[in-house]
């Protein structure tokens, strides 16, 4: 999966960190919010890359903690980040909302149920909503957060507020 190459080369193109560093990377950004990532897709992931020769590892220990393999990108990495940047950002975009298939059949429920599950994606969208604008609140004056992730950050506002409207709009209708 291009995308979870793209990500974790991409981290590794900053630093060299071990797998569970990664991964919490992934969950104090909210990466799983916007891109299908796993943290077992993280550990399996790394060690694809590495089979391919695109980061290697080394193994470390630090104080009373146990060992742990350090990844890093080599040059093969670089080259495959390169090409994976230029083949994604060339990709047509998608969006995939998975309720829009309970939207689809709503025509073949009671209105107390189509009501329902409105309902039920309106509340999952509010808790989205509630986590991101926390995510912004939190991280929108951090220097260290780089002004692409904060771009991201309002990028997903932007949307779930539009989905937001939406939803006002089909309950409505």
């Amino acid at each position: 999966m291009a995308t979870i190459d793209l990500i974790v080369l991409g981290m590794l193109k900053k630093e060299s960190m071990g797998a569970y560093d990664i991964q919490k990377q992934v969950e104090f950004r909210h990466i799983s919010k916007w891109v299908k990532i796993s943290t077992p897709s993280i550990y399996k992931k790394v060690i694809q890359l590495e089979e391919k020769g695109f980061i290697t590892s080394h193994t470390e220990k630090d104080g009373k903690m146990p060992e742990k393999s350090v990844y890093s990108l080599t040059e093969a990495g670089e080259r495959e980040f390169e090409r994976l940047m230029e083949e994604t950002s060339l990709a047509p975009v998608n969006v995939f909302l998975d309720f829009n298939a309970v939207i689809v059949n709503l025509d073949s429920v009671s209105d107390d149920l189509k009501a329902e599950y409105i309902g039920n994606i309106e509340s999952s969208i509010k808790s989205l909503m509630t986590t991101i604008e926390e995510n912004i609140a939190a991280k929108e004056n951090d220097e260290k957060i780089p002004e692409t992730g904060k771009t991201v950050l309002r990028q997903q506002y932007a949307l779930v507020k539009a989905i937001e409207d939406w939803i006002a709009e089909l309950k409505k209708g």
